[in-house]
């Protein structure tokens, strides 16, 4: 029998990036802490007062009235919609799409030019010395920071989360009949890892920033900017803030705890008020092999980590990313990395201050008291929602002034009441069971056990917090979970029908009088995700929301100069929900709430990253991560060829710019 669009059965066959994932997200917390759904079946199993379906019931927790009127009835009146695009359709192919009167160019590809002396892109004769003066692989979080406060030339600033050997090198990869538990199927098997491979892995790792310019309304790169700049696994970095110097960041190459090299596994980001690149370090875990003794002092907090997870084989050739052989070196990643990228010779700066673990991302909004608040989800099932809030001000009239802001100041961690408030919990030595008899000797150990003091102050288990967006208009903060299908079936109930959550939720902070700094505030779900029409998925999407309209595994997201919410995604298998990743615009407000319209899409196999517009939002730009990577992919026969579609070029992770044709406003 046909499966029906929106369920959650398990294919046969996985994709090396999706067994990758599920090695990354195996879910590390062995607390007793109370997860986010049993926080949310308790408080909206009160409030499902109508009869039906599943979806109806769930539904009506969080849509306004309108969204149960007939589809048609709500299309008739969506004369209010903030969005006037014309919706896509839904669907898989070898490429991308976009709504139309839109241009959706490509700006960057893996493998271009950052500089106007470097070398030209050569597939089959790729070395690390060329890899660290091009574009990086799987163009993650992207950001734009205007020069002379032009929205039409800036800086392009982008992270380069890992990379897919598989597709990325040619002849290393194979089909091959493996034999697992019995059956036999084929799979793709990577070759024997050199040196070499390494290196160029490590060089297409970290991050790029480079000068971009619109050009009789297209945007193209300035090869010749001052600004350039490739930021790699290799690039010095100072620790700075409260971790800075302790013994449990000194290794014997760097004795004084203060340098470090590189930066890893960067998914999303943000750039802050005063103009620098804030990079997230994610899954930096997997980077790390050699084993530790459970009775060595740092194995309690890596295995809590994740660490070592040994994805990658860097380890065989780096003693640094070998634990057995300096165990020290873990505890120097899982930071976000601040760059000044308008001084390309200045040392990026990791803030311990804002804590270790698998961040998402890491946006910051300037609170109405001038202080700085930064939200961070960690990325893994049953994790935590972070901020952090700075002890210093913002200073309009002094970069200079601002640069060490995320040095001091408090992180939080988020418990999610049934009654609908939030309580940001202070990380904070001495607080709490925070102290020395529990193990946290000073606020350096409490920040490099990030996670195990969050454990300890019994912060709510989410699934998979992501992307966290503040929204300056509304005094709201959107919190992307994008799944969690371990949850148990005795955890589902009427209002919360998802003991397999395989399709993720928005929850909706709104801070108490509009002070993003507070420590009390109030929550709601804004969307549950999935296909509506299938009951047992309990999707809460507007009826006015179309077929092509609906989505699961929300994962990035951003927030136009209009206060409007995107929202990308991350794991729209296309053999079980018939349509791939992309760009959906959601409506937050009014009676339209929950209505969400497919704006863009991309093309077999890849990810939807990136979500940035320029301050007047007339361009989106928008990273589509490991493109082709579906099936028995390998570099010899991708699932596309996508962007150049030549059978010369390996299919290319790209940043793309979407403008409006005749100019305006995207939306």
């Amino acid at each position: 029998m046909d499966k029906q669009l929106g369920t959650t059965e398990e294919t046969e066959f996985k994709t090396l990036t999706e067994r990758r994932e599920e090695l990354e997200d195996i879910g590390q917390n062995c607390s007793t802490n109370p997860t986010m759904g049993d926080i949310i079946n308790r408080r909206f199993s009160r409030r499902s007062f109508l009869g039906g379906s599943l979806a109806v019931a769930a539904i009506s927790t969080t849509v306004s009235p309108l969204a149960l009127l007939t589809a048609d009835e709500a299309r008739a009146s969506d004369s209010a919609s903030p969005f006037d695009f014309s919706e896509i359709e839904a669907g898989v192919d070898e490429t991308h799409h976009v709504a139309e009167g839109y241009d959706a160019d490509i700006l960057l590809r893996w493998g271009d030019k950052i500089f106007a002396d470097s070398p030209e892109f050569d597939p089959l004769k790729q070395t690390a010395e060329a890899q660290s003066r091009q574009f990086g692989y799987n163009n993650d979080y992207v950001g734009f920071i205007p020069l002379d406060g032009s929205p039409d030339h800036g800086l392009l600033v982008v992270n380069h989360e890992y990379t897919n050997a598989e597709i990325m090198f040619p002849n290393f990869a194979r089909v091959e009949k493996v034999t697992e538990d019995g059956k036999e199927e084929d799979k793709v098997v990577l070759g024997e890892y050199t040196k070499e491979l390494v290196d160029i892995e490590m060089a297409a790792h970290g991050g790029t920033v480079i000068e971009i310019r619109k050009v009789d309304g297209k945007w193209q790169p300035v090869l010749d900017g001052k600004y350039n700049r490739r930021i790699t696994v290799n690039t010095e970095m100072q620790l700075s803030g409260p971790v800075a110097g302790h013994g449990r960041v000194k290794t014997a190459a760097d004795p004084s705890g203060k340098k470090v090299f590189g930066t890893i596994n960067n998914c999303a980001g943000g750039v802050t008020a005063w103009g620098t690149y804030m990079m997230a370090e994610e899954n930096f875990n997997g980077y790390f092999g050699g084993e530790l003794a459970e009775d060595h002092p740092e194995f309690k907090q890596l295995k809590r980590l994740g660490a070592p997870g040994g994805q990658y084989e860097w380890s065989k050739f780096y003693d640094r990313f070998d634990v057995s052989k300096d165990p020290n070196e873990a505890n120097r990643f899982g930071w976000v990395v601040e760059v000044d990228p308008l001084d390309p010779a200045s040392v990026p700066k990791k803030r311990t201050a804002i804590g270790r673990f698998k961040h998402e991302g890491c946006e910051s909004i300037v609170n109405k008291d001038g202080r700085v608040v930064l939200y961070s989800g960690d990325d893994e099932r049953y994790d935590y929602v972070y901020k952090f809030v700075t002890t210093g001000t913002y200073n309009p009239n002094d970069r200079a002034a601002n640069l060490n802001l995320f040095d001091e100041g408090t992180l939080y961690v988020a418990k999610f009441d049934e009654d609908g408030t939030v309580t940001w919990m202070p990380i904070v030595h001495g607080e709490g069971p925070l102290t020395a008899e529990n193990g946290f000797a000073s606020q350096a150990d409490v920040l490099i056990n990030t996670r195990l003091a969050a454990d300890a102050l019994g912060a709510t288990k989410m699934d998979r917090p992501e992307d966290i967006q503040p929204n300056a208009k509304t005094g709201k903060v959107y919190v992307m979970l994008t799944n969690n299908t371990k949850r148990k079936e005795e955890e589902a109930d009427a209002a919360n029908p998802r003991a397999k959550n395989a399709f993720g939720h928005i929850v909706e902070i709104s801070e108490t009088d509009g002070d993003f700094a507070s420590t009390k505030s109030k929550w709601d779900i804004l969307l549950k995700c999935g296909d509506p029409s299938v009951a047992d998925v309990g999707a809460s999407f507007s009826t006015a929301t179309t077929k092509n309209g609906w989505f699961g595994m929300p994962d990035n997201c951003a927030i136009d100069a209009d206060g409007r919410l995107w929202v990308s995604t991350d794991g729209n298998n296309e053999k079980e929900t018939g349509r791939t990743d992309g760009v959906w615009a959601i409506e937050t407000e009014g009676e339209g709430r929950g209505t969400s319209k497919l704006f863009f899409r991309v093309p077999v196999g890849a990810e939807m990253c990136g979500p940035s517009f320029n301050p007047t939002s007339d361009t989106f730009f928008l990273a589509v991560q490991h493109p082709g990577d579906a099936g028995l992919a390998t570099y010899e026969k991708p699932a596309t060829r996508w962007p150049d579609f030549r059978d010369d070029m390996p299919v290319r992770p790209a940043v793309v710019a979407v403008t409006k044709q005749g100019g305006g406003k995207i939306g």
